[in-house]
């Protein structure tokens, strides 16, 4: 034929990476950018670069070829934005905040450099009528405690039918009350300690406003339960008002807000409602009245009753959780472009 199209690397990556997650973010981007032949300059977060230290040495230990991967330490509002900015960089893939993802794709746009932005989340969690209950209800609260609440993806709401909402917060307060939290190192904690005291403040600043927002504290508070370090108890409002502040904006802590609503439209106006769209998770009687609600969730990522994380699916978000996905094919073919030889066609 008279067309002929072919993938090409994109060139130079600026990965910009979290300290939630911090190995697995930087493999997330520098794996499948050299494997679409693109050489990376890595920054990692000032918070939690030791891991990221050590797989670069990893790297270079196995031979891979000098300057394939450029670890540059730093912070971000120098180094990130050098990088975000600099136009020998033609592609920046960042995880981080909403804030300062919006402030990676303004430098990027100066030069005309394609970003991918994997952001903030504030992830819906609905229990439909149909649903086996306790199982969402465990496995909701699991997720939303995650990394000690620490996680973009974490449904941090659970929707919960008018019908079966006493039901639920029973089995929500039972299922939080085997979450210790204590020392990382210690087997039988299941929550640790809040990253940094800034993140600490921040997320008992969520508890204090929501409080005095009328959510009803079920479980938890904004009292820190050791002397020493940056320890919070799982924490658990309910009846929170969809439009409220914990309704809408990502803690970023183990805070799980819950919510009643009155039949499906309404569950799915209220998963909607937020300006994320990130993750979540559908639970019913059967696998096609989860899928057919979750099809019309403006969201990423919809685990179908308890369905597994998958690394080969991709990730990514709609609304202001981010551009471009990461993680199996989607992911890798983020690292390359496209490129069409038109031929002339021949008797």
């Amino acid at each position: 034929m008279g067309i002929r199209a072919r993938h090409e690397r994109y060139g130079v990556v600026g990965a910009i990476t979290p300290w939630n997650y911090p190995l697995y973010q930087v493999v997330a981007k520098v794996v499948p950018a050299i494997a679409a032949g693109c050489t990376v300059v890595l920054k990692p977060s000032n918070e939690a670069p030791l891991s990221v230290f050590a797989f670069v040495e990893a790297c270079e230990d196995a031979g891979l070829p000098p300057g394939t991967i450029n670890l540059v330490s730093g912070p971000g509002r120098v180094i990130g934005e050098h990088i975000a900015a600099h136009p020998d960089v033609d592609f920046v893939s960042f995880t981080g905040s909403t804030g300062v993802g919006a402030r990676v794709g303004e430098l990027a746009g100066q030069t005309i450099k394609k970003v991918a932005l994997e952001l903030g989340g504030k992830s819906a969690n609905v229990i439909l009528e149909s649903a086996d209950l306790a199982t969402a209800v465990k496995v909701g609260v699991g997720n939303a405690f995650l990394n000690g609440g620490q996680t973009c993806m974490a449904w941090t709401r659970m929707l919960v039918p008018q019908s079966r909402y006493d039901e639920a917060l029973d089995l929500v307060e039972s299922a939080v009350s085997r979450y210790t939290v204590g020392d990382p190192r210690d087997p039988a904690t299941r929550i640790g300690p809040s990253a940094s005291r800034s993140q600490f403040d921040t997320v008992r600043g969520f508890i204090e406003r929501a409080q005095r927002d009328g959510a009803r504290l079920l479980v938890g508070g904004a009292e820190p339960i050791r002397d020493v370090g940056f320890f919070l108890a799982p924490t658990v409002f309910a009846d929170v008002d969809p439009d409220s502040e914990l309704g809408q904006e990502e803690v970023f802590g183990p805070v799980l807000a819950i919510t009643p609503y009155t039949d499906a439209d309404d569950a799915l106006r209220i998963a909607n409602g937020t300006p994320y769209g990130l993750s979540g998770a559908v639970w019913a009687g059967s696998d096609d009245e989860a899928i057919e609600f979750a099809r019309r969730v403006h969201t990423g990522q919809l685990d179908i009753n308890g369905g597994a994380y998958n690394p080969s699916a991709p990730f990514g978000g709609y609304k202001k959780s981010g551009i471009g996905r990461e993680l199996g094919r989607f992911g890798f073919e983020e690292y390359l472009q496209t490129k069409s030889l038109q031929l002339k066609e021949r008797a």
